[in-house]
């Protein structure tokens, strides 16, 4: 070996690290602490996984079309042009906001143009940024529904804006009794978790709010298309365009790691959002982009929301039935529309314990009150995501359900 090589490769391996040198001292292996897993932050050993998952918020992910969208994505790549593998327009890529655009004006009555689309990986991202929006235009609090998801309470804070919940009943959430706020997150269509639908009054004096107050309703439709016992309920953006900003996700249609989300903007906002999302330059995949928009376009989206719906439909009354069998003391609720259904607990059962002895026979539940944001309380639930586990698991899992609840 030449000289010039031997000192070349004790020179890399210095300038990384692994060597330490000193001029008339010679070359020896430096020192590196060995991290051993009982030094790791707070030492815990990983709690192991349970086998069966009813806890909601995931699709079946088996359900995903594999070959089909491999079909999208090769079709989509065979024709685009190069420039939309470089730095893409924060927006998103002009073929999926054109076929966002006539997706959701077909199927969920938005009102849109695709010049307001902006494609976000994920609903929280496009939360962040519509909060941030808000905050750069002075408003000072958002009120969101007292069920709901912790993180986008968590958003919402990080982005500097106060929060205040209203309570959910039977109607959906309770508009009439809000304190004065710059922004109102709701979930209409489906409440999430609680599942009734917005009251027609409701919806009218959201939009009545929002256009005399100037304030912006952040409507998030995220499994708008799954309704079982009539046509599915149209989104309210299409009553006030320009004070809705309509918000959906191929997280629940699809899957949640194609991370691919959408906010149809206000005209007002769209220059302020696309602002903060170009200066953390947060972009989302051109290829996945392109992958869906050639889905949507070319029928196989609609097909395949088609078929899951009826999938899940049928296994909602899989699960209404099953609980009737084993557990009739038991309530369900919230099953028109969605992949999760509230089951309610008889007195005596509190969700702690039945959560705790549904782990111990390896199955995973949540329990209503981990969804709590606002003061207001329900009485005991759980809520059930019948959508997750893959079909062949489906079975054991309400077997395990049904045998948790019917305990005394």
């Amino acid at each position: 070996m030449a000289r010039n090589t031997a000192a070349d490769a004790y020179g890399q391996l210095i300038a990384e690290g692994w060597l330490a040198s000193r001029q008339g001292a010679g070359t020896w292996v430096a020192e590196h602490r060995v991290s051993h897993p009982e030094e790791r932050a707070g030492g815990d050993v990983p709690s192991a996984m349970p086998r069966h998952d009813l806890r909601p918020g995931v699709p079946d992910l088996s359900t995903f079309p594999r070959t089909a969208w491999i079909g999208a994505l090769r079709r989509a790549l065979a024709t685009a042009p190069p420039d939309v593998m470089g730095y893409a327009d924060p927006r998103g890529l002009p073929q999926l906001r054109n076929a966002l655009s006539e997706y959701l004006s077909r199927a969920r009555g938005v009102a849109v143009a695709p010049e307001r689309v902006v494609i976000c990986s994920g609903f929280a991202e496009g939360l962040g940024l519509v909060c941030n929006a808000l905050r750069c235009r002075g408003a000072r609090s958002l009120v969101i529904e007292a069920y709901g998801h912790a993180l986008h309470r968590h958003i919402a804070e990080a982005a500097g804006l106060s929060v205040q919940a209203v309570p959910v009943d039977s109607s959906g959430a309770a508009i009439d009794g809000m304190a004065p706020a710059g922004a109102l997150l709701i979930t209409p269509a489906h409440q999430f978790p609680l599942g009734v639908p917005l009251h027609p009054e409701r919806r009218r004096s959201a939009i009545d709010w929002a256009m005399d107050s100037g304030g912006v309703i952040v409507e998030d439709d995220y499994d708008g298309e799954f309704r079982y016992d009539r046509q599915a309920v149209g989104a309210m953006q299409a009553l006030a365009p320009d004070n809705v900003v309509y918000a959906g996700t191929a997280s629940k249609s699809l899957a949640p790691g194609l991370r691919l989300a959408w906010l149809v903007l206000p005209a007002g906002l769209v220059d302020e959002v696309i602002a903060v999302k170009a200066a953390v330059h947060r972009l989302s995949s051109s290829v996945d982009q392109l992958a869906l928009a050639e889905f949507i376009s070319s029928g196989a989206y609609d097909r395949h929301v088609r078929r899951v719906r009826l999938v899940y439909r049928r296994r909602r009354d899989r699960l209404i039935a099953g609980l009737q069998r084993h557990a009739p003391a038991v309530r369900v609720a919230g099953i028109a529309a969605g992949l999760h259904a509230i089951v309610q607990l008889p007195p005596g059962r509190s969700e702690d314990e039945v959560v705790a002895r549904a782990a111990e026979r390896g199955l995973a539940l949540q329990g209503l009150a981990t969804f709590r944001l606002g003061a207001q309380e329900c009485d005991p639930a759980l809520v059930v995501g019948y959508a997750r586990p893959p079909e062949h698991a489906f079975s054991a899992a309400l077997a395990r359900l049904g045998a948790v609840l019917a305990e005394q």
